[in-house]
């Protein structure tokens, strides 16, 4: 089993409802009875527990909800609803303190109205209408970052939302979370896979710092050869290896050193608590071979890497790989390589030399060795696939010197047009939406960086949530997507970012 936990068991959102004690303990008994129910249903729906907080009336008990809930680290976000009319200013102190995730729920304890049956005493129960207008007011006046969801916890619209942004908010818990180990530094004189560390851990929590190489190599040294062999019995039961990678093969010492280097990041990584890793094929010590499969493998378990020493893609493949728990589809580093430009059928063909993930595809890898070219080391070991077509997103981090941006493009990924037999790597080929000419144009306009996150798991709605949670700018390039309007927001945001950060 993998000891790093990808999974969002052990999480929870607190549900809170506003009230006051104007309308007396009766009907207060009536609220906290229906917002228990509106809690229980919502919850029976989604993948993070939802617990029910007793109903909120003063501010004080607001104010210390809050800050129970920043206290708990169990606790990834807060739902809130004013089933009747809660005066804003009793949440002040709350909202002013609170340093999770919100979503305003904007629902009512009945689908229908009983016309007939209606009277002040039903109206003065049933008033979220009224009583979340106040609500929304105080936290647009404070500028708190939120999410509001509309409609009846009844309705699969409303509850697929709120899994959405518990997705989002467990990406961030993962972030704030977050050890990041760099061996070595990025590649030489590449700008967009440097930043800013100590921003970084001030705006997602994530700690990135570094590690030599052959710290690395050293406890490659040690993998004993009952571990090695025990891996890669498990390689020959899970992948179709080819035949120079067998037992009897000639170059199976190549797959077991791979394996040594497998157990030796495995073995750094948990016991340091870290959660995702880069590399860097400038920079690889005593190294044999550039680490290939083992990276395949960790990433598919749920690690975050980042080639080239690319410390913001791992936190992204990380986060992605956390937000997509439970789904069907994976995440990977990915780079867009080559095109093919055939007028009204372009495509982006995507890999990196060796580790594209193999939770993007539901075929059984092959797993093969070949020369890499780069990096002056043994032929690496590595598994060759490619993606499964569907729907994506690809997602990239960048520092802008006053903020980062994320840019994130909805795609399609499609089968490739023609066997791939000479490129011997983890692969992708898609159709980026709206088009390719307004795709590409507006991701170099974003200056957006060449490594990216490839999600199939999770849409561009939990990257747009986790941009509000972290309160991060973020592009979003899909099907509505017009140059001009983009290049607007690009400019408009450079504008906006400079004065919300203040002077």
């Amino acid at each position: 089993m993998p000891a790093l936990p990808t999974t969002l068991d052990g999480y929870e959102v607190w549900f809170l409802t506003g009230s006051q004690h104007l309308y007396g303990p009766e009907t207060l008994e009536q609220v906290a009875q229906q917002s228990r129910t509106i809690a229980d249903t919502l919850g029976g729906q989604v993948p993070v527990r939802v617990v029910w907080k007793p109903v909120l009336t003063d501010a004080d008990a607001i104010r210390r909800t809050a800050l129970e809930a920043n206290a708990d680290d169990r606790v990834i976000g807060l739902i809130a609803w004013m089933h009747t009319f809660s005066p804003a200013k009793m949440w002040i102190g709350g909202l002013t303190a609170l340093q999770k995730p919100l979503l305003h729920l904007h629902t009512q304890a009945n689908v229908e109205l009983p016309w007939g049956d209606i009277d002040f005493d039903f109206m003065n129960l049933n008033q979220a209408a009224h009583g979340d207008r106040e609500f929304g007011y105080i936290e647009t006046r404070l500028q708190v970052p939120r999410t509001t969801v509309v409609g009846h916890v009844s309705d699969p619209a409303v509850t697929a939302r709120v899994e959405v942004w518990q997705r989002a908010a467990a990406g961030r818990a993962a972030a704030r979370t977050l050890k990041l180990a760099r061996f070595g530094d990025n590649m030489r004189f590449v700008a967009v896979t440097e930043g800013d560390k100590t921003e970084a851990e001030i705006r997602f929590g994530m700690q990135v710092n570094t590690w030599g190489v052959n710290d690395l190599a050293e406890r490659v040294a040690q993998a004993s050869d009952a571990d090695v062999d025990a891996l890669v019995a498990e390689y020959d039961e899970r992948y179709d290896v080819v035949p120079a990678l067998r037992a009897d093969g000639e170059r199976r010492q190549s797959l077991r050193d791979g394996a040594a280097i497998e157990l030796a990041l495995r073995s750094f990584l948990e016991e340091g608590g870290f959660g995702a890793f880069t590399t860097n094929f400038e920079d690889l010590g005593a190294l044999t071979q550039l680490p290939g499969l083992a990276v395949q493998r960790l990433m598919a378990e749920g690690y975050g890497f980042g080639a080239e020493g690319d410390w913001k893609t791992a936190a992204l493949v990380r986060v992605a790989n956390v937000m997509g728990a439970g789904l069907p589809g994976g995440a990977s580093l990915m780079e867009d390589y080559t095109y093919d430009l055939t007028p009204g059928s372009e495509l982006i063909l995507g890999a990196h030399m060796l580790e594209v993930s193999p939770s993007l595809t539901t075929s059984r890898p092959s797993l093969e060795i070949h020369p890499l070219g780069i990096g002056g080391r043994e032929d690496p070991v590595r598994l060759v696939f490619d993606t499964d077509p569907g729907p994506a997103v690809v997602v990239a981090l960048s520092d802008m010197r006053d903020r980062f941006r994320l840019t994130a493009n909805v795609v399609d990924v499609v089968a490739p047009s023609a066997p791939l037999p000479k490129l011997p790597v983890g692969r992708a080929v898609w159709k980026p939406r709206p088009d390719f000419r307004t795709s590409a144009t507006a991701w170099l306009t974003a200056g957006a960086a060449h490594h990216t996150v490839m999600t199939t798991a999770v849409g561009v709605e939990v990257w747009e949530d986790f941009a509000t949670m972290t309160e991060t700018e973020l592009l979003v390039i899909d099907e509505s997507t017009t140059l001009r309007a983009f290049q607007d927001q690009v400019r408009w945001n450079s504008a906006y970012y400079r004065l919300a950060r203040g002077i």
